[in-house]
């Protein structure tokens, strides 16, 4: 098979094949390395990539394979992973000029577990700044575009994984989630991505910018691909004293049986002023096609949502501007040159140079929100209600398995349409934030595409820990559609 044929083929198929020994790791690494080499100059989906480094893990995982040792569960498949989690010798910037040129010299928690797993790791992602966005366009390193077209943004801020992997330069890709930064781009892309519950992925070697809402997660082009990689990633770390220590299920072996007497809410907010007539009509659409499998539907009231918005960055905001106050050229991160008069000066001055506009305006927000007189009334506040947030999808759980709705409001805008809007930029998580709040795992699945040809996402949400069902719903909605088989025509003639 010519090797550009290959970034056409599904995780599944690609793996079937490895492990059929119809292919080689090498063959498939070649063959996205290329896919990388011609397509992302017009997309900036990845900040770095080392392909000498990329083959050497593939060759090594060939042998292994032709030796007849065990394999990991990603054996041979190369995967992106997002500049956000720190890799072992290879550049970890956070798409930011605080942190050009630093290499950390240990992995992230989710980095050792893919090379457990043998995967290739085939480069690092671009994102919105220290995953501070919901465009792709915060990047110290230029924004990334979707291709599906380049003129509009693909989500953020994990907008590098998703770009790579809907234009088929990764089979899959790691992300991190804080407020929809995997479901948000995996929509506007036309992919699968997965929020997990808080606490399911380790978060040691993840850059902290929410560390109460932060969460690693997978994109992929199929449920399968997806619950793989999230099997690969998931488990106890007691070097994170947010991980859960409860056994992994075996996502990959388990996302295919069918569910029986399903229950799916609806909520009557997620259907309400603001939302696309397209997006809402796909979405209705996909319902249908669960009405056809039988599934019964109740509508959901999830009455606090309305403040997830405020509340979100309140909570986010706040602990972004105490986990950042380390980089101040002293500590870590860059150290602005010159002669300063002071120390003050010289944080001042480094972290001025250092951060770009959006992180300053989210610490400012933070700083702000943690003050003296007024901590009570905002950050204090923001908490009581980030309860209720939980309580009511408590309360929804109690009632249905599931909840659907959208995950945008708007399909894919136009790059530098909302930049100088900071607040209409920050509604595109409306309906994603929620989950990061109540710490509830979610999923952005493929449901059809707008009149200009754009990606339009389905969004489920399922009670804590509960993963599996939501692989199984989605892949409920993947056996009777062939949404998720569309590509970008943008990367269709050379693929």
């Amino acid at each position: 098979m010519a090797s550009s044929s290959l970034t056409k083929l599904s995780f599944s198929e690609l793996l079937n094949r490895l492990n059929k020994r119809e292919l080689t790791s090498v063959e498939v690494t070649e063959s996205f390395l290329k896919a990388i080499r011609q397509r992302d100059p017009s997309l900036n989906a990845f900040v770095h990539v080392d392909e000498e480094e990329a083959l050497r893990q593939a060759k090594e995982i060939d042998h292994k394979r032709a030796s007849g040792h065990p394999l990991g569960i990603l054996a041979g498949i190369p995967v992106a992973t997002k500049d956000v989690l720190c890799t072992r010798g290879q550049p970890t910037t956070c798409a930011s000029r605080m942190l050009k040129g630093f290499v950390p010299p240990y992995d992230a928690c989710a980095i050792t577990k893919l090379r457990q797993a043998d995967a290739v790791l085939i480069g690092k992602t671009n994102m919105d700044e220290f995953a501070m966005g919901s465009s792709g366009e915060n990047s110290a390193w230029g924004a990334t575009r979707n291709p599906w077209d380049i003129e509009r943004i693909p989500g953020g801020s994990s907008s590098g994984s998703a770009a790579a992997v809907a234009a088929r330069m990764a089979p899959v890709a790691l992300g991190s989630d804080t407020g929809g930064s995997i479901r948000q781009p995996a929509a506007l892309c036309g992919i699968v991505g997965l929020k997990p519950t808080y606490g399911r992925v380790s978060r040691y070697g993840l850059i902290a910018y929410a560390s109460s809402l932060d969460q690693v997660g997978p994109f992929a082009t199929d449920i399968q691909g997806a619950a793989a990689l999230l099997e690969a990633v998931s488990g106890h770390d007691p070097r994170d004293s947010t991980s859960v220590n409860q056994p992994v299920p075996a996502y990959s072996q388990l996302f295919d049986q069918p569910l029986a007497g399903l229950k799916i809410g609806i909520p009557a907010e997620y259907f309400s002023e603001g939302l696309d007539p397209e997006i809402e009509a796909s979405v209705r659409q996909a319902l249908k096609v669960y009405e056809s499998q039988g599934v019964q539907f109740k509508e959901i009231h999830l009455p606090h949502s309305k403040y997830a918005i405020a509340t979100y960055y309140l909570v986010a905001t706040s602990e972004a501007s105490s986990n950042l106050a380390r980089y101040d050229g002293v500590h870590y991160g860059h150290r602005a040159a010159g002669d300063s008069q002071s120390l003050a000066e010289m944080y001042e001055a480094s972290r001025g140079e250092g951060f770009g506009d959006e992180v300053k305006r989210r610490i400012m927000l933070g700083v702000f929100s943690l003050s003296a007189g007024y901590a009570d009334k905002f950050y204090t506040k923001a908490l009581q209600v980030r309860r209720l947030i939980r309580n009511d999808f408590d309360a929804a759980f109690q009632q249905v398995d599931v909840i659907a709705g959208p995950v945008t409001p708007t399909p894919a805008f136009k790059i530098g349409e909302k930049t100088e809007d900071p607040l209409a930029m920050y509604l595109s998580d409306i309906y994603t934030i929620s989950a990061n709040l109540a710490g509830i795992p979610g999923i952005s699945l493929p449901c059809g595409l707008t009149k200009s040809g754009l990606p339009i996402g389905l969004q489920l949400l399922a009670p804590p820990f509960e993963e599996v069902r939501l692989l199984q719903t989605g892949r409920m909605l993947e056996r009777e559609t062939d949404w998720h088989l569309m590509s970008p025509t943008t990367i269709q003639d050379d693929i």
